[in-house]
């Protein structure tokens, strides 16, 4: 899934304003880091004054007079650089950790709020770069760069008042060396830039081959893959190689481009102030402070040439996220919604009403937001409480569609879904998903054990309760074979579980939550014979009294159905039951004859091998 194309050149000042709700609560904390990083600096400005003070009034007149309170007050300027250094380096860390911390829950959480169709439309890379990259690299960039620009920036600023003060003609000297210095930089960052982007997409090639030759390692072995798959990862290899050492060189041109800048600084200082010395219009201490300021203020130029780029860079991570943050739900509960049954993280379930399961569609038609067909049209159908509804049709055929709109995961483009005889909009989405169990084809378990995984549906449920839950399942027996019970490891994702295994656990959560309305998406298409007759057996219990509606690959699992969709093209083209159905000799006809047939011949295949 590919993600759109952003655009970042329309944002004002680098899109630093888009930031201001986050900063201005740490408001006090940033103009502090900045306050001692000014002081760090202008104490740095103040040492090679100390540094003259020295040679013209202890070396050059050879006496010692004074010179204790000249150590004192030069400790006591190095504690205060050192104080300062404390705070600012600390109030930096602290903000880079606070701002990050803040985007990334501003982003997880509005997260929560986005509808389907976000999901659809963004892949899980391209979210989840925006949550945590994007959001690190302007946490750094408000924190330490920032503070580097201030600090280096007061360097220059201060160093190059001190020294008009002192000479302006050796001032002129040093000074002119930094905007040649700073194109230089300019250029040679540009280059490094693209460079070091070819060096890391060099390195996630690698990293993909490495990965796919280590998931995909059964596949390579069972198609004799492995030295193809050892060239092309040493293709790579010697790419990135390649690639590296061409950053490296040029690094090392930059680096003594820069190293000749500030020497050619410090030979043009020791030759016009030296001249200027023999001339005796300047002390000695004096040259020696501009030597100490030609050598010295080439690094704050870097820094800033590097600051503002690390700007530039940052300004497309800060589009990124203030896009997510301003990214609207495509399903969005109304202020008077609201304000009645609260929104998803302050719910008043105080006002919610019971959920009984009558469902009704009036005249709905659906587009995706993210398509131009329309996948329903003027469909209606009233399911009263109770009925099992089964959703059959051809792999892409858009059997999840009806039930995406059952579960509010869409609004309908045109029409009106009503539950209970009441507009779907006029409950908030919190209150219809609650009273609903969802169980998947591909069932996801949360790292931890089964207990944690089961309260997921049931927040405050007993042990007894969850018991209760696993034994509607057939999953008791199950989960009291494994060492610890309930508090049983299911690993990453449930991988320390079979597939059947965590289906039935992902059934039992469902259950536990008691729901209303229980959704079933192919929930026994991924599961072996065995198990998913134990859940058929356990599914003719569980829907009594709820409003049912399964998604069917096999159709000999929905014959008992109330009532079955038949869904074609996006379009629902035959209705009725199992019996009705096949009695139209139509498309569920046809589909269950080819399935009928499969299965006859999987079954006669089966016997002759037992044979």
């Amino acid at each position: 899934m590919k993600a759109k194309k952003e655009k970042t050149a329309s944002l004002p000042f680098f899109g630093i304003p888009k930031l201001f709700p986050f900063l201005k609560k740490y408001a006090s904390a940033f103009i502090l880091m900045l306050l001692m990083g000014a002081l760090g600096s202008a104490i740095d400005i103040i040492l090679p004054l100390f540094q003259r003070y020295a040679i013209n009034n202890f070396i050059a007149k050879e006496t010692l007079v004074g010179l204790g309170w000249f150590v004192v007050l030069y400790c006591l300027t190095l504690g205060v650089q050192i104080v300062a250094n404390v705070i600012a380096t600390f109030r930096a860390s602290c903000i880079e950790m606070w701002i990050d911390r803040d985007l990334r829950s501003a982003c997880f959480n509005h997260l929560q709020t986005l509808s389907f169709s976000y999901f659809n439309q963004n892949s899980v890379g391209y979210i989840h770069s925006r949550v945590m990259s994007d959001t690190g690299n302007i946490g750094a960039l408000v924190s330490w760069s920032f503070m580097d620009c201030i600090w280096h920036l007061s360097y220059i600023i201060g160093a190059a008042v001190v020294m008009f003060s002192l000479n302006a003609r050796l001032a002129i000297i040093v000074l002119a060396v930094v905007p040649l210095l700073a194109i230089a930089i300019a250029f040679f960052q540009k280059k490094l830039t693209n460079l070091n982007r070819e060096v890391r997409e060099a390195n996630s090639r690698i990293t993909g081959n490495f990965n796919e030759g280590i998931v995909g390692a059964k596949t390579i072995k069972t198609l004799v893959a492995e030295e193809k798959v050892k060239r092309h990862f040493g293709e790579e290899s010697q790419r990135m190689y390649k690639v590296s050492v061409g950053a490296s060189r040029f690094r090392g041109l930059f680096w003594t481009v820069i190293s000749f800048a500030s020497y050619l600084a410090l030979a043009l200082v020791l030759w016009q102030g030296g001249v200027i010395t023999l001339d005796g219009v300047l002390e000695l201490g004096t040259l020696s402070v501009f030597i100490t300021y030609a050598v010295g203020i080439m690094e704050p130029v870097l820094w800033i040439v590097d600051a503002i780029s690390e700007l530039i860079a940052t300004r497309v991570n800060i589009e990124r996220v203030s896009k997510l943050l301003e990214t609207k739900s495509d399903v969005v509960d109304s202020e008077e919604v609201i304000e009645k049954y609260g929104d998803n993280f302050s719910p008043k379930r105080e006002n919610w009403e019971e959920l009984h399961g009558d469902i009704e569609f009036r005249d709905v038609s659906f587009q995706y937001p993210d398509g131009t067909e329309t996948v329903l049209e003027h469909f209606n159908l009233k399911i009263p409480k109770g009925t099992n509804v089964a959703i059959v049709g051809e792999t892409g055929a858009g059997k999840s569609t009806l039930v995406n709109l059952v579960c509010r995961f869409y609004e309908p483009t045109t029409g009106e879904y009503l539950i209970d005889g009441r507009p779907a909009k006029e409950r908030s989405q919190l209150w219809l998903h609650s009273n609903i169990g969802y169980v998947l084809q591909t069932p996801h378990l949360f790292s931890g054990t089964i207990e944690e995984n089961l309260k997921y549906g049931r927040p405050d449920a007993t042990e007894e309760q969850m018991w209760e839950a696993l034994r509607c399942v057939s999953a008791e027996d199950l989960v009291k074979k494994m060492e610890n019970g309930l508090g049983s490891e299911v690993g990453e994702g449930g991988d320390l579980l079979s597939t059947g295994e965590k289906q039935l656990i992902s059934f039992a959560r469902a259950i536990l939550a008691d729901p209303k309305i229980l959704v079933l998406d192919e929930a026994t298409s991924s599961v072996d014979t065995m198990t998913e007759q134990i859940i058929q057996n356990a599914m003719k219990e569980v829907i009594k009294g709820r409003t049912a509606f399964t998604i069917a690959h096999r159709l000999s699992t929905i014959r008992d159905a109330d009532i079955i969709l038949v869904v074609q093209d996006g379009k629902i083209v035959e209705r009725g039951t199992h019996k009705e159905l096949l009695a139209l000799r139509g498309a569920y006809y046809r589909l269950y004859m080819r399935q009928y047939e499969e299965e006859s011949v999987e079954k006669g295949f089966s016997q002759r091998e037992a044979q």
